[in-house]
């Protein structure tokens, strides 16, 4: 199957609104391919280059990508940023400059037209590239690769490079059109999808045997699925009436959710996002090796910094051991951390995410060996919840995780089994200085905005965040016409403006940063209200924000 059919079928999906429509037309699509087409053609469909388990990286920067095309194009820098910013999209971009100037084109014998396979194998080459050169390398390949393609296979080859797709064809769509495409009962893709964690691999299986194989698919060692997740809730009392008066709650630790496979002495740690982190965390594999019961299993639990008097230390110290691949051991002598167990999936050949909860946390204690399980209680007592939730606040954790005691494990599936409660901080008034143009359905909207408080002393107003989240679309509409009106002066996407609008901000908390002024920045900020009833004067201080920050390490320990 060429390439530009595939990029000719993104394109008139992403030209339709109606799901079964869309549905429709990639089920067709489907079913014209040969069966080692499907896997890479679902996965680029979805804007991926590899299948969803697959732990191989492009790694090639935005950066390099922009180079490649001004290459091949001849445009300057400063050109294709000005398209950039009127189309919003990069792949828009790129089919533009393809559309408009003189591509340098690469000779090919025959001139063969690119095929679905050939796209993948030469991406595959790409991700394979290291070492000495593999920079060099891999623009090469991709420059060779877009030298080949027309305009609209170039737009889709460079969405699918940086994984951005914006056809509004999601994973649940694509299910449905594996279903629809081999005339197979949706519900059997559907839990067979949440088993292996890709729809590719799942569609690849339907193609070449059938309803059978479906149905015999189950959880396996070193292949990821995605967690299930909890809902948020605004009350205990809300929680534990749902759940029908009883629930287990767990403390909700400020920590990284990790998924954990074992198979005898091989381990391997896979991120909430199914990204192997097995190399940052070695300390963790030896203490599963060291303890765990079982020869093989999948367990899931949360890892956290913690600090020398072993208090749990903020989240953003964590994540600098998630990215860490050298002088491992260096960091982890400066920043330890602690693992606590909270779920098994897999365990000797039987899968547990049809066994209920508490099964489950059973199961687990059994198989841990000396491994901490996160703090938890089983009751039907409000006072009983709040007293375990507000011991978690004071032990520097984020809250608790309600739990319906028979409730199955749903990979990638958030909803009512599980509920998460977290501390409520007071909103801060902020005002916003500046603010950034938005891509896709946002493009040519301010739709990002930075948020600023102001110094009691100086007067002056310092950044201590940005958000995109909070306001609704006619509420983007409405602050990008108030923010013209006030801009006085643009650098690139940014827009500067005269600090006249205040908005109330909701945030989970304030970790220390290097990137503003001020020290500090919020985390998860997004906006809850737009205060037209209050001044700039009336704003929250920088002062009160630097107060709030030192107050975290009444519970938290410092890292300095």
């Amino acid at each position: 199957m060429e390439f530009y059919s595939l990029a000719s079928l993104c394109e008139r999906v992403s030209s339709v609104t109606k799901r079964n429509v869309k549905v429709g037309m990639v089920a067709d699509f489907l079913r014209q391919l040969e069966p080692g087409e499907i896997e890479p053609a679902v996965s680029m469909i979805l804007g991926r280059v590899f299948p969803r388990w697959d732990q191989r990286e492009l790694d090639v920067s935005w950066i390099s990508l922009i180079n490649i095309v001004r290459r091949l194009s001849g445009v300057s820098k400063d050109h294709f940023l000005k398209i950039f910013k009127d189309e919003g999209d990069v792949g828009e971009t790129v089919e533009r400059i393809f559309r408009t100037c003189r591509i340098k084109r690469q000779s090919v014998l025959f001139e063969k037209p690119l095929t679905i396979m050939e796209v993948r194998r030469i991406l595959e080459s790409v991700a394979e590239s290291s070492g000495h050169g593999s920079r060099e390398r891999k623009e090469r390949l991709i420059e060779a690769l877009l030298g080949r393609a027309n305009p609209l296979e170039a737009k889709y080859i460079t969405k699918i490079i940086i994984g951005e797709m914006r056809t509004g064809f999601q994973e649940g769509l694509m299910e449905a059109a594996v279903s629809k495409a081999f005339n197979l009962p949706l519900e059997l893709v559907q839990r067979a999808s949440l088993l292996t964690g890709d729809v590719a691999e799942v569609a690849a299986i339907c193609r070449l045997e059938g309803e059978d194989a479906l149905s015999r698919i189950n959880l396996k060692v070193f292949k990821p699925v995605k967690p299930m997740l909890a809902q948020m809730a605004s009350s205990l009392e809300e929680a534990i009436k749902e759940h029908g008066g009883r629930s287990a709650l767990e403390y909700k630790l400020d920590g990284a959710r990790i998924q954990i496979h074992k198979s005898r002495d091989k381990v391997r740690i896979f991120s909430r996002r199914l990204t192997d982190v097995t190399v940052s965390l070695p300390e963790i594999s030896q203490m599963i090796r060291g303890n765990v019961k079982a020869g093989e299993c999948i367990l899931e639990g949360e890892v956290i910094a913690v600090g020398a008097d072993d208090h749990p230390l903020p989240f953003q110290h964590l994540m600098r051991r998630f990215r860490r691949v050298s002088d491992v051991e260096d960091m982890m002598r400066e920043i330890p951390i602690k693992l606590y167990l909270f779920d098994i999936l897999y365990v000797d050949g039987e899968s547990m995410i049809d066994q209920p909860y508490i099964k489950r946390r059973e199961r687990l204690r059994r198989v841990a060996g000396r491994i901490p399980l996160t703090d938890q209680i089983v009751t039907d007592s409000l006072r009983e919840a709040e007293r375990f939730f507000k011991e978690a606040i004071d032990l520097g954790h984020e809250g608790v995780v309600v739990k319906r005691l028979d409730s199955p494990y749903t990979p990638g599936v958030r909803g009512k089994h599980w509920f998460k409660i977290k501390e409520v901080l007071e909103p801060l008034d902020l005002v916003i200085v500046a603010a950034e143009y938005g891509y896709g359905r946002r493009h040519g909207l301010l739709s990002d905005y930075y948020l600023a408080a102001r110094d009691e002393d100086t007067g002056r107003f310092m950044i201590v965040g940005k958000t995109f989240k909070g306001l609704t679309d006619r509420e983007i509409i409405e602050m990008t016409k108030r923010l013209r009106e006030i801009s006085i002066g643009e650098e690139g996407n940014r827009v500067y403006v005269q600090p006249k609008i205040v908005v109330e901000v909701a945030y989970n908390e304030i970790q220390r940063s290097p990137k503003y002024e001020c020290g500090m920045a919020l985390r998860f900020a997004r906006i809850t209200r737009i205060r037209d009833d209050k001044s700039v004067d009336e704003a929250d201080t920088i002062q009160k924000v630097r107060g709030i920050f030192e107050e975290q390490f009444k519970k938290k320990s410092r890292y300095d």
